[in-house]
């Protein structure tokens, strides 16, 4: 399993308490390659909470005294939760509701950015947020869902502009925004998750070998969970 890190490659999950970022932590723990793997989540050591904008700078300095990434995996992300569900139209938008959805999935993964790309290693360095192929607009049929499409288109435009200037003074690093398919979680288990996702563990599967192909030239890019370039 990612065979194209250095052998003994450090790696970084955020979100490790969801069903998603839990299978990711399990699978790199499972591999002989891998040297080490912590996972952050609003409990951990150190703590991080995207509600939480000092936590995301105080976990990055905490880290900072160990050693290099390889591989950083952003598995956080919100659909919806006890007070809502997504807006199925314009009449349902309210403040509330975008600002938790963006906090999550945007201004969250912004500060991880800002604080996580200077503890990538120098030699091969891969970090991937996991997007969601309805933040597509080009491929937006269906409307709907006006909040969560809208920070995940927001969070690739993040990430593609943060490749660009990350790869000025970090040749060997690749940022993907990474689409995991319907995965049965508790995001996805209000939409029959649980009948049409796969599990976890599958899917964690499979985004780690298409992150273990991708070369700095990929950097910026959309990718699905099959290896597949997405449309912006």
């Amino acid at each position: 399993m990612m065979g194209s890190l250095p052998d003994r490659f450090h790696a970084l999950v955020i979100g490790a308490s969801g069903t998603i970022g839990a299978a990711f932590v399990d699978l790199l723990r499972d591999s002989p390659r891998c040297a080490s793997v912590h996972g952050l989540h609003r409990h951990s050591t150190p703590r991080l909470d995207f509600a939480d904008e000092n936590s995301i700078a105080d976990a990055a300095r905490k880290l900072a005294t160990g050693p290099r990434y390889h591989l950083i995996i952003n598995a956080a992300g919100m659909l919806h939760n006890q007070s809502f569900m997504p807006e199925k139209r314009l009449a349902d938008l309210n403040y509330t509701q975008m600002q938790a959805i963006f906090q999550v999935n945007t201004f969250g993964p912004a500060l991880m950015l800002r604080h996580f790309t200077p503890l990538l290693d120098d030699e091969r360095a891969i970090m991937a947020m996991l997007s969601a192929k309805v933040g597509s607009i080009s491929d937006n049929r269906l409307g709907g869902w006006y909040s969560y499409r809208a920070s995940k288109t927001a969070l690739n435009m993040l990430i593609k502009t943060a490749a660009i200037e990350v790869a000025r003074h970090q040749k060997n690093s690749v940022l993907v925004a990474l689409h995991p398919g319907t995965v049965n979680s508790r995001l996805s288990r209000p939409f029959r998750g649980e009948i049409i996702g796969r599990p976890a563990n599958d899917a964690a599967a499979d985004m780690l070998r298409v992150l273990d192909t991708l070369t700095p030239s990929d950097s910026g890019s959309f990718k699905s969970y099959n290896g597949a370039e997405l449309p912006w």
